[in-house]
């Protein structure tokens, strides 16, 4: 999957705030190049801590739609002046959950606990044809 850094480019220096990619079923080289994107977008936000905290956030969520469900998934960040929303829209109708970690697991099952910890606000919001699981930071100081 490669991102369009000239567009990136272009729309940040007309003050984007919003970046948008589709992601490839099964395409886990996306998690990578979204976090770097959605860096990108960030660097103008003044907030270093909280864009740390959003990396982390996306890649929890961006590897969830890839890893659990067998379809293609639309990534959305959107900075604004209340902060930060990041959404990952799927096309599976099954809703995910918080599973309780469990120690013979390693770090599987530990990525909506940390949304939930983490995250001022986050969802799971149902539509027609799957579901988009979102988180907010409110850009306020870690």
């Amino acid at each position: 999957m490669a991102f369009d850094q000239q567009g990136l480019q272009e729309g940040l220096q007309e003050g984007l705030s919003h970046l948008r990619r589709r992601l490839r079923r099964c395409d886990l080289r996306a998690v990578p190049e979204v976090r770097r994107a959605l860096r990108e977008l960030l660097a103008h936000w003044g907030r270093p801590g909280r864009s740390e905290t959003a990396e982390l956030l996306t890649s929890e969520i961006v590897t969830n739609a890839l890893v659990h469900t067998d379809q293609e998934a639309l990534f959305t960040a959107t900075v604004g002046p209340r902060g930060l929303r990041v959404e990952v829209r799927d096309f599976e109708a099954r809703r995910p959950r918080i599973r309780i970690p469990n120690p013979d697991e390693g770090t599987h099952g530990r990525g909506l606990i940390l949304v939930q910890s983490l995250a001022d606000a986050w969802g799971v919001r149902m539509h027609g044809v799957g579901k988009a699981v979102w988180f907010e930071l409110d850009g306020g100081a870690t």
